[in-house]
């Protein structure tokens, strides 16, 4: 039975991007959680490596379903993999709602984190292949997008089920996880597949059916679909023609310099330190002296914010490009870092046995300098809102070649993404533990780190086709910093196109002979 396909690149951004939301629902399912008394008082007061293998669980299932997310996608497609990939979260919050305790409880969170480790790398790669080059950032920013208004929904959601008394309070918000999942499955079938891997799978009639329904309503003799199917085709011809296989691929003719892009700019992601804020805020707060209900609040209003202004920077990140938000957000948060830090630093007083009980928090300031821990706290996560967050997660899957895009991504979400995730967020609770405020101004450190980095090795690809980005890596491509949105190859293409097609000149026999047609060369 084949099911009538949606189109239209927005929705089919937002019924696949419910994958993210998926990642932030289990990321809210706990910071909602930990500080409430039936958490506290079931788990036997976690703290410390326990609570940090709590928190990690998930990084660790996502380094998992990374490690096999590329293989997949390759195999049945990026559509498929991400349908396949829910039946882990089904099984992980199933065992979650149903644990007896915090074994039971990490197992089920690695199981869900397996779904996330193939939803969150394979939902940018398949919205990156379907997307026009103009709205290619636009339309990646949905993906992180999701991740926030699933931390927000579940956020209140737990929060509502904290005036549920007993262990149904966290069983229920955590049995809240299902409906996400299985709403993404029923929805998967009305997505087209990526044209881009049907070309890459030897299908190319289906190929150039989906790529001119979704950039031209259909017209398959558009210039626009002639021009894109000759420039996929050619650089797919060329990738396969190349005498490496492998890891070799990643490395050699120029390809480390895509793949050290690809994959330092998903580290920054987490080694800003901005997850903290996400995963732990409830702690941080404490130290801001905020307890009870008013904590909670105030950390949803920061989800919320986080949503405010992802939503803001959909609608410019193609406009600016890629390097000033990358550059200038790193700059901006370790600003805030240092802030957090140097107040808590300077201003906290130590509280013997931890705040209210807690041992991961043994630092607390008060009157002015905790509104300033407060209102820095809330600044870092507009700025993550507006820079890395959507746009590490744009970058990091533009920046493969087709044959190495679905590994290629999964490595990124492995070996940085989710190994420095599951790292710190295992390292943190015993860090807030041990060194307090210098927590913070490590990581404010990190951010000008990430910034001069940025600058350096990472060139624009803002406006520009999947295909001619492997010219801006090449050994001989542009200076990084020398780079600038637009400029696209494949716009003068579209033009040749036209001009042929004006001439009423033949293109060359349907579209299988057209990368190789004289008039339509380099």
């Amino acid at each position: 039975m084949e099911f009538p396909k949606i189109y239209n690149t927005y929705f089919l951004a937002i019924i696949s991007t419910i994958g993210g939301m998926l990642f932030g629902f289990d990321i809210s399912s706990m910071s909602a959680i930990i500080g409430t008394d039936q958490y506290v008082n079931y788990f036997n007061d976690p703290h410390g490596i326990t609570q940090g293998a709590i928190g990690s669980a998930l990084a660790a299932g996502s380094v998992v379903g990374a490690l096999f997310a590329g293989p997949l996608s390759d195999k049945v497609g990026r559509r498929d993999a991400i349908f396949l990939a829910c039946l882990w979260w089904l099984l992980g919050t199933a065992i979650q709602v149903a644990c007896n305790g915090y074994g039971m409880l990490i197992a089920g969170r690695i199981l869900n984190g397996v779904c996330v480790g193939v939803t969150s790398s394979q939902v940018p790669v398949y919205l990156a292949e379907i997307a026009k080059k103009e709205k290619r950032g636009s339309i990646i920013v949905i993906q992180q997008l999701a991740i926030e208004w699933g931390i927000l929904i579940m956020f209140f959601v737990g929060y509502g089920c904290s005036f549920i008394t007993g262990d149904a309070s966290f069983r229920t918000a955590w049995g809240i996880q299902f409906v996400p999942a299985a709403l993404l499955m029923l929805l998967i079938p009305f997505l087209p597949r990526s044209p881009r891997w049907l070309a890459k799978v030897g299908r190319n009639d289906k190929a150039i059916t989906i790529l001119a329904r979704i950039q031209t309503g259909g017209n398959q003799d558009d210039p626009r679909v002639v021009a894109e199917w000759q420039e996929i085709t050619t650089i797919l011809a060329a990738e396969r023609e190349a005498p490496y296989s492998g890891w070799r691929r990643f490395v050699k003719d120029g390809m480390w310099r895509r793949t050290f892009a690809g994959m330092s700019v998903q580290a920054w992601q987490q080694l800003s330190g901005a997850n903290v804020m996400t995963y732990y805020v409830v702690y941080v707060f404490q130290m801001a002296h905020l307890s009870g209900n008013i904590n909670l609040i105030s950390s949803g209003v920061q989800y919320a914010l986080f949503i405010v202004f992802t939503s803001i920077v959909f609608f410019f990140i193609d406009k600016t490009g890629r390097r000033p938000l990358l550059v200038y957000g790193a700059i901006g948060m370790g600003i805030c870092q240092f802030v957090v830090g140097g107040v808590l630093g300077t201003y906290g007083s130590y509280v013997p046995g931890g705040v209210g009980g807690n041992e991961n928090v043994i630092i607390q300031v008060t009157g002015q300098p905790s509104h300033v821990v407060i209102a820095f706290s809330y600044l870092l996560i507009i700025i993550y809102a507006l820079t890395l967050a959507p746009v590490a997660w744009v970058y990091a899957a533009e920046v493969w070649s087709l044959e190495t895009r679905a590994t290629g991504m999964a490595l990124a979400s492995i070996n940085t993404n989710w190994l420095f995730n599951f790292a710190l967020g295992l390292f943190v609770p015993p860090a807030f533990h041990n060194i307090s405020w210098k927590t913070f101004i490590i990581f404010g450190v990190l951010c000008f780190g990430a910034a001069v980095q940025a600058f350096f090795f990472y060139p624009e690809t803002a406006r520009k086709s999947l295909e001619e980005i492997e010219i801006l890596f090449s050994k001989g491509g542009p200076r990084p910093w020398k780079t600038r949105p637009g400029d696209s190859l494949l716009d003068a293409r579209i033009a040749q196109v036209e001009e042929l097609q004006q001439k009423g000149e033949p293109l060359g026999e349907r579209f299988g002979s057209i990368a190789h047609s004289e008039g339509l060369k380099g």
